[in-house]
């Protein structure tokens, strides 16, 4: 079936083809029949839209006035709209590629739900049993005690998985997470996907796509605890005798290393791998609508490029507002749609958390433009401790 046809391209082909029809059937005369009205024409079912156009390359319905799409190197790309789930314009969104750490937006919609906050754990070796090395760390000690919410941040600010491995023992164990999140993506329609690491590190075959991240990032803004953790900005983690800084690791969020953060900009997940290269799902929300925005592997730039792209997108996406035609949706593919709520509205980047989870008042909005210099806790201040090593480039 050919997906990529517009609607007025199949009513033009349909007129060609009654004209002929009618232009090769014989008359009622040299028929010798007695002339009769034509039957009226049978309604024809409408043609049900696409989830999203599967042919290569650029997708996007433009109207007139409609602002240019940027250049954009990234391998895969999408844009949509995260309250009513329409995709704006994409790139290859379904090409399946290793997703690194955003694949951690996925294991927090499935285990985050199943521990409460406040529980606690004493770390003990088993549970950091398996790290790959090179991983991106947040600093767990065996022996010592943590909060699921202190978990939860080393996860999404510092992509520490040591913190992802302590969950997944808490939710029933590497393999068993593994296997509730392959449920949980297939749940959501997001069908590119295929687990095997629920950390994101590189491991043959596990790989996501563009459309499934975005799906992932939009499913976990509606979860208020995953939209506070995801927005925050820097934090305390507990550590031998004292609690040291940790900061996200999304420099649209935090503005770090020279990267401008972006109004209004909510999160989401950020990684890196030697094999997936730089990947990014975020989001952001202006003027009562927010969205969803994921890049895949620049093949131009730097490390920061990943952002910079996705700047670019986000800054189409509002400036597109009822100037383009949506490609598809992000509930196209699941198996039973339904009407989803809309996303949690979440301002911009949030400030340090409180220490006790149950003060917390909801997510704090700061004022656009503030990064961690802003906040009064610049990199000198952050004591980032060595623990998050980088010795193979990893961060998934």
């Amino acid at each position: 079936m050919i997906t990529g046809l517009s609607s007025r391209t199949v009513s033009s082909a349909c007129a060609l083809c009654v004209a002929g029809m009618l232009a090769l059937a014989p008359t009622a005369a040299s028929a010798g029949q007695r002339i009769m009205e034509p039957a009226p024409p049978r309604p024809r079912a409408a043609v049900p839209q696409p989830a999203l156009l599967y042919s290569s390359g650029v997708q996007v319905r433009p109207h007139r006035g409609a602002p240019a799409l940027p250049d954009v190197s990234a391998l895969s790309w999408l844009v949509a709209d995260a309250d009513t789930g329409e995709v704006l314009a994409a790139h290859d969104a379904h090409s399946k590629l290793p997703p690194a750490s955003t694949l951690k937006t996925l294991f927090a919609l499935t285990v985050l739900p199943g521990l409460p906050s406040t529980m606690r754990h004493t770390v003990t070796p088993e549970d950091l049993a398996g790290i790959g090395p090179g991983s991106s760390l947040v600093g767990i000690e065996e022996g010592h005690t943590y909060t699921v919410a202190d978990l939860w941040r080393g996860v999404f600010l510092a992509s520490g998985n040591d913190a992802v491995h302590v969950l997944a023992s808490l939710g029933g164990g590497w393999e068993a997470t593994a296997a509730k999140m392959q449920t949980k993506a297939h749940a959501l329609g997001a069908l590119d996907t295929h687990v095997v690491s629920p950390d994101g590190y590189d491991a043959p075959g596990q790989v996501s796509s563009a459309f499934d991240l975005a799906i992932f990032g939009r499913n976990g803004l509606r979860n208020p605890d995953f939209a506070r953790y995801c927005s925050t900005a820097v934090a305390q983690f507990p550590g031998d005798g004292s609690s040291y800084g940790i900061a996200n690791t999304n420099r649209l969020l935090t503005g770090a290393n020279g990267v401008e953060p972006y109004p209004g900009v909510i999160g989401v997940k950020n990684g890196y791998t030697s094999n997936a290269g730089n990947t990014l799902v975020t989001a952001a929300r202006r003027n009562g609508r927010t969205l969803i925005v994921t890049v895949m592997n620049p093949q131009a730039g730097g490390g920061y490029t990943v952002y910079q792209e996705a700047r670019s997108l986000l800054d189409w996406g509002f400036g597109a507002a009822g100037l383009v035609d949506p490609v598809g949706s992000l509930d196209g593919l699941r198996a039973t749609p339904r009407q989803a709520p809309a996303a949690t509205p979440v301002a911009a980047a949030t400030a340090v958390e409180p220490d006790d989870d149950s003060a917390w008042p909801g997510t704090l909005g700061v004022a656009a433009g503030t990064g961690l210099a802003g906040l009064g806790l610049g990199t000198v201040g952050l004591t980032l401790r060595a623990r998050r090593k980088r010795a193979h480039g990893e961060e998934g």
